[in-house]
């Protein structure tokens, strides 16, 4: 790397891991590599069910033992102090231009704090929101108002500051960060591994799949009980979980309770193995329960499952229901068992008469056109780029555009 310009990510997220954030990241590190810096990244050692690949050619990864939950993610309190605390000497000690930093914003706060001592510039990866993460989970105020802290810090002394989405980017404005050092560069997902050329299960019933975290925010018990509804009149179908979470211990009770045999739980597979089932499914099960700070937010299981060319049952609010309304990638119903029973029947009827197969390479072209994870990776390794190169003796906030100037650093 001698010579070279050298960008940190600090993230708790990177692959092996099997998570959105950690393909994100895994996807900028590869992009940052080709246009010619050096890589260091500052990562946790991946949990025992990571799948065992090798890390990518030229990224110097860096790993630290942390604490996990039971399921194995470094999720609470304690758990992000595990990673945070030996952060702050660890970025100390490496040499770096530009420090891009991932949520949560404990990690960003960390970065953060350091880059202003050594007087470098900080780009803050944003795929969510987390003060209203912490509100909706019914955080008690003295939580929240440090969370909120927190983040408004990291926000307003980030040089640039790169969004999923329109809606995401609101919500930071929101929490004071400069319109002006936002670049929306959309979600994405690994097209070259979710494609219609998956290789599907054989031998095995109809079924649903749900891949990715089962939490609080997306309770896909909903999808157990919308299947009790129709058990009877289909009594082939299935669903099939894959991944883990604080609600999965609730939804095996669940499920043998009402549907006895009908819900497997596969644990985190591969996303190769997981592209697998998604492509064999007769609908990928998305949801986010409406009104509990989430509304904003466009899944990735959609776009997993449109760049398969699977189409999505998506229940909750507007935002994913008009994403996939929009672009026909399935359907999208209310936040309830009714109606996620309704859309299950006519799914099923679907694959039958043909109309999913024919759909198929639509959804999936669309994919590649509009969230491929190698083009989004590619536009936030833009941004680290020209910070990179705009970059001063002066840490702190960018001078805000003056009033009524359009000026976008980034656009």
């Amino acid at each position: 790397m001698s010579g070279r310009p050298r960008i940190l990510i600090a993230s708790r997220l990177f692959p092996p891991e099997v998570s959105a954030g950690a393909f994100r990241l895994g996807a900028l590190a590869r992009s940052l590599h080709e246009r010619g810096d050096g890589i260091v990244v500052l990562t946790t050692r991946p949990p025992r069910h990571a799948p065992q690949t090798a890390d990518a050619p030229g990224v110097d990864v860096r790993r630290w033992p942390v604490l996990r939950d039971r399921g194995g993610n470094v999720r609470g309190y304690i758990q992000y102090l595990s990673y945070d605390a030996p952060l702050f000497f660890r970025l100390l000690f490496s040499s770096f231009d530009v420090a891009v930093a991932e949520s949560p914003p404990t990690t960003g706060l960390v970065v953060t704090a350091v880059a202003t001592l050594r007087r470098k510039p900080v780009v803050y990866y944003a795929a969510d929101v987390w003060t209203d993460g912490v509100i909706s989970m019914g955080a008690p105020a003295p939580v929240i108002a440090v969370m909120r802290w927190m983040e408004r810090t990291v926000l307003r002394r980030a040089q640039a500051i790169v969004s999923v989405s329109d809606e995401v980017t609101e919500r930071l404005v929101a929490l004071d960060a400069d319109r002006t050092r936002i670049e929306t560069v959309g979600n994405g997902i690994d097209t070259s591994i979710f494609t219609p050329d998956a290789v599907p299960p054989t031998g095995v019933d109809p079924y649903f799949v749900y891949t990715g975290t089962m939490s609080e925010w997306q309770q896909p018990d909903l999808f157990i009980r919308a299947l009790a509804l129709i058990a009877e009149e289909e009594p082939a179908a299935r669903i099939r979980f894959f991944g883990q979470g604080a609600v999965e211990a609730d939804l095996r009770s669940l499920a043998e309770e009402i549907v006895p045999g009908r819900v497997e739980f596969g644990g985190v597979v591969s996303p190769q193995e997981s592209a697998s089932w998604i492509r064999g499914a007769t609908a990928a099960l998305v949801s986010i329960v409406p009104g509990i700070g989430y509304d904003f937010a466009r899944p990735t299981k959609t776009y997993a499952a449109a760049a398969v060319g699977t189409p999505v049952l998506f229940a909750g609010p507007e935002t994913g229901a008009r994403l996939v309304r929009d672009a026909d990638l399935g359907t999208s119903v209310d936040f309830d068992a009714e109606s996620v029973a309704a859309a299950m029947r006519e799914l099923l009827a679907e694959e039958c008469s043909g109309r999913t197969a024919e759909q198929r390479t639509v959804r999936a072209a669309w994919a590649r056109a509009n969230v491929s994870l190698t083009a989004v990776a590619e536009r936030v390794a833009a941004v680290t780029s020209q910070v990179r190169e705009r970059r001063t003796t002066k840490i702190g906030p960018a001078r805000p555009a003056r009033s009524g100037s359009d000026e976008r650093p980034f656009a």
